[in-house]
């Protein structure tokens, strides 16, 4: 006999509630035969999580039926909108910190929490994992309801995935500062995170897929793609890469399954392809959503868009040797990662100029909206970084920026001006949206924001480009007799002044920061402002886009 709807409510909100029980279990054990501090701490995380959790499902049944299904779901939307504010601003203050020690190591304070050892992560995963991953989660959610048509699948699963994903965020930062790393780029948390992230992407993958399969619209628009190829990616990269063997199931230290070249080899295989596919293909969908919905007009060219991904994904995957140029891996690999990343020109640029000429007939949009603008240099940063990165992996250039702070210019240049230039411009569309708001509190304080972010990273990248050729050029000169010229306290002293200027730039990106908090928090309250007149009607929640065309000009 088929189930009855409210038989299947209960059925869901019973597994959930058991999930919240198994894991409730898990944390009590390692919170009481744990066999070091770290993992104790982290058993009594899941412990209260889960509880907390297993409280909430079982004292907010679900009414379910029609009406629920005839709505978007954008309770999970919402959380993951302001966890990408709040953590964005965590990390980039702690981003700035490990700035300022450069410059200053005293700043360090003697102290094992505060030093840059354990702050880099922290600053590294709250930017991209904590605060990237946010976004990706909330536009993602956003993204493929509105383009299928269809309701989010699934109710509690779409929670656990945000609540789960904040979860990790919090165990992952923790275990830096306590001094529990495996040691890899983009990849530290120890084996048990891994797999508590594992679950939480797994859940993930079979919601986005789920609601694409229930979906009304035949077509799948192309965001949607970009986002599921995000998806599975760093499905794939984060298992194999991740490979470990605990030394105790009851304890947080882990070796890796790879050793030497190998694990190099999968360590920069993935840490490459966390840029490409985290940090581009997932952007990308944000990308070719979000400008056409803010200025109302169509893809500039929609083939472009298909040859543009399928170009993308298959050249991107081959392009992490060029990490390890003048190493122990064998030369025909790095000539391959060096040939594919040149290679990555042509699907960046298509998508580029994709991206720009969307704006044809509403190019006077950039002069009248920073929404516009964010977005729009969002896409030429984009467009500078993926020239610069493909020039870098050549050997001969490689030879001089490797290893130097021309390569933390290139991270930032597209960490900042690309991802988060883009987030910024997502999250202020996605607000007013979800919250049904005319507009923005502010559109002078979006204006602040661009401007003050803008000018933040021109200092950054430009004292790092200075930075990093002057100590490529240090490291390789020698005098008459063959010695080398400079001693390495000779490099560190000239960086100085740099590193002044590169920490006062990432001050201002903090600050533009603040100012996109502020603006948030005041439009989610309800609070207006004297240019809510002057904000497009693409800024405003689309239930008030019609009453809004149809109020005559005064």
């Amino acid at each position: 006999m088929k189930a009855t709807s409210e038989e299947v409510i209960a059925l869901s909100g019973a597994t959930a509630a058991l999930v919240a029980v198994l894991i409730a279990a898990i944390g009590a054990v390692l919170a009481l035969f744990g066999q070091d501090e770290v993992i104790r701490f982290h058993g009594a995380l899941f412990l209260i999580a889960a509880v907390a959790a297993g409280y909430y499902v079982l004292a907010h049944p679900r009414e379910g039926g029609a009406d629920e299904q005839a709505h978007y779901m954008d309770g999970p939307i919402k959380v993951a909108t302001i966890a990408a504010v709040v953590w964005g601003l965590v990390g980039f203050l702690v981003g700035d910190i490990i700035a300022w020690q450069l410059a200053f190591p005293a700043l360090n304070l003697d102290l094992p929490w505060t030093n840059f050892g354990r702050l880099r992560p922290v600053h590294t995963s709250a930017v991209i994992f904590a605060f990237g991953g946010n976004v990706l989660l909330a536009t993602s959610f956003y993204v493929v309801q509105r383009t299928s048509r269809a309701r989010i699948a699934g109710f509690w699963a779409p929670w656990f995935v945000i609540w789960g994903y904040q979860l990790f965020i919090v165990l992952a930062a923790s275990g830096y500062v306590l001094g529990v790393t495996e040691g890899k780029e983009y990849a530290e948390p120890e084996w048990y995170v891994d797999l508590w992230l594992t679950l939480v992407w797994v859940v993930y993958l079979f919601v986005f897929l789920g609601t694409l399969w229930k979906r009304k619209e035949p077509h799948i628009y192309v965001a949607n793609w970009f986002y599921l190829a995000f998806i599975v990616t760093i499905a794939m990269l984060h298992i194999v890469n991740n490979l470990s063997v605990p030394v105790s199931f009851l304890g947080a230290k882990s070796y890796s399954l790879f050793s030497g070249v190998q694990d190099a080899m999968t360590q920069w295989w993935y840490g490459h392809n966390a840029v490409g596919f985290f940090l581009t293909a997932g952007f990308l969908g944000i990308m070719y959503y979000f400008i056409p919905k803010r200025v109302e007009r169509p893809v500039y060219s929609y083939r472009l868009s298909i040859i543009h991904f399928w170009s993308l994904i298959f050249l991107y995957i081959w392009a992490g040797p060029h990490h390890l140029h003048y190493t122990a891996l064998p030369e025909w690999a790095q000539t391959l990662g060096m040939t594919f990343s040149i290679m990555l020109w042509m699907p960046s640029w298509g998508g580029m100029i994709n991206g720009l000429m969307t704006l044809s007939g509403a190019w006077d949009r950039l002069r009248t909206d920073p929404v516009v603008r964010l977005l729009v240099v969002s896409v030429a940063f984009y467009g500078m970084s993926t020239f610069e990165g493909p020039l870098m992996s050549i050997k001969s250039v490689n030879s001089l920026s490797h290893y130097t702070d021309w390569t933390i210019g290139h991270v930032h240049s597209g960490a900042l001006g690309w991802v988060g230039m883009v987030s910024f411009g997502a999250i202020y569309c996605l607000v007013p949206w979800l919250w049904k708001r005319r507009g923005l509190y502010s559109l002078k304080l979006v204006e602040w924001h661009f401007w003050t972010a803008t000018i933040g990273i021109v200092l950054y990248i430009s004292a790092m480009w200075v930075s990093g050729i002057t100590q490529g050029l240090m490291w390789r000169a020698y005098d008459n007799l063959g010695f080398l010229k400079y001693s390495f306290v000779e490099t560190v002293e000239a960086m100085h002044w740099p590193y002044i200027i590169r920490a006062t730039g990432g001050l201002m990106f903090v600050v533009g920061g603040v100012l996109m908090a502020i603006n948030v928090w005041r439009t989610i309250r309800g609070e207006t402002s004297s240019d809510i007149a002057d904000q497009p009607a693409s800024a405003a929640a689309p239930e008030l886009r019609h009453a809004i065309a149809a109020t005559p000009a005064e």
